[in-house]
């Protein structure tokens, strides 16, 4: 049974130092030093402990327009499609990511065939349907350590109820009672070899478009500046900086379109030997699309 908190997080509970521990938990992956860990949508601010990571796009106004940080071996791709042999990865980080989603299914699926265990965070589907995101497709929370799914048929499932939080309780809900109380508000699953999940409306198609001119919700851009930079030094100091320079991503990656593992690596691209598939690699960041995406 993988430990859901370190004790830094939970002597910070128990002195009511919430926020310190939601942001503690961050630097807590119940494994060994030697597991090699994936992070899959990783963004602009990786996880420390991930060794490789994959995110579909370079900026994106889903995480406005952030750059993508390449601190270490990245590869551009969709977590429904990994790149990546099966069980290449010790453990798997899926960090508010799963909620852009709209087949929740094919995504679980891909992070239990590459990886032995991870850990899984979104927002929890109460919070989700009352302060909804225009770029989330699910509403997900747990219930006896099972996932609990419902697909989003728009971005707003129910637009009365949020009309009514939004007049009145919204900046008390989203300006005190989330912020000082993270822990409830998400949902933080951990797996072993199974992700559990449930997906209540299969039938639903969430594979919409978010309404035009909005922005990516209601999260919060990364620190710039002199914040950022800490931010950056932070996670370079906790990263396992040495042993991510000398990981032959090659030797991880598959074909995300026919699944051979046979890559022969080119000049400013990857070929796969199977379909002879061309995927190009720009500043060593491979762009592995499967062809019907492109």
């Amino acid at each position: 049974m993988l430990e859901t908190q370190s004790s830094a997080m939970r002597w910070a509970r128990r002195m009511g130092f919430e926020r310190i521990a939601w942001s503690l938990r961050r630097l807590h992956c119940p494994i060994d030093d030697n597991a090699l860990v994936l992070e899959v949508g990783s963004g602009g601010n990786p996880y420390p402990r991930a060794n490789v990571l994959l995110d579909a796009y370079e900026t994106t106004r889903e995480r406005h327009w952030v750059p993508l940080t390449v601190d270490r071996p990245t590869v551009l791709g969709f977590v429904e499609s990994l790149p990546f042999r099966d069980k290449a990865f010790d453990f798997v980080i899926a960090s508010h990511v799963l909620e852009h989603s709209a087949d929740p299914e094919r995504f679980l699926g891909e992070l239990q065939r590459v990886a032995k265990a991870g850990y899984i965070e979104v927002p929890d589907a109460f919070m989700e349907r009352i302060n909804p995101y225009h770029d989330h497709r699910l509403e997900i929370t747990t219930r006896e350590g099972s996932l609990v799914i419902r697909k989003k048929p728009g971005w707003r499932a129910d637009p009365e109820i949020v009309e009514l939080y939004e007049d009145r309780a919204k900046p008390l809900v989203a300006g005190h009672l989330i912020p000082t109380h993270p822990f409830e508000f998400h949902v933080r699953h951990y797996w072993e070899s199974h992700i559990a999940f449930t997906v209540l409306n299969p039938e639903v198609r969430a594979d919409w478009q978010p309404p035009e001119g909005t922005s990516a919700g209601h999260g919060t851009p990364l620190r710039t500046g002199w914040r950022g930079m800490a931010l950056n030094a932070l996670r370079a100091t906790l990263s396992q900086s040495r042993r991510n320079k000398g990981i032959q991503l090659k030797e991880l990656m598959r074909c995300p379109g026919c699944g051979s593992n046979a890559l022969t690596e080119l000049a400013s691209s990857l070929v796969c030997d199977a379909c002879h598939a061309e995927y190009p690699v720009k500043r060593g960041v491979p762009a592995m699309y499967p062809s019907e995406t492109v």
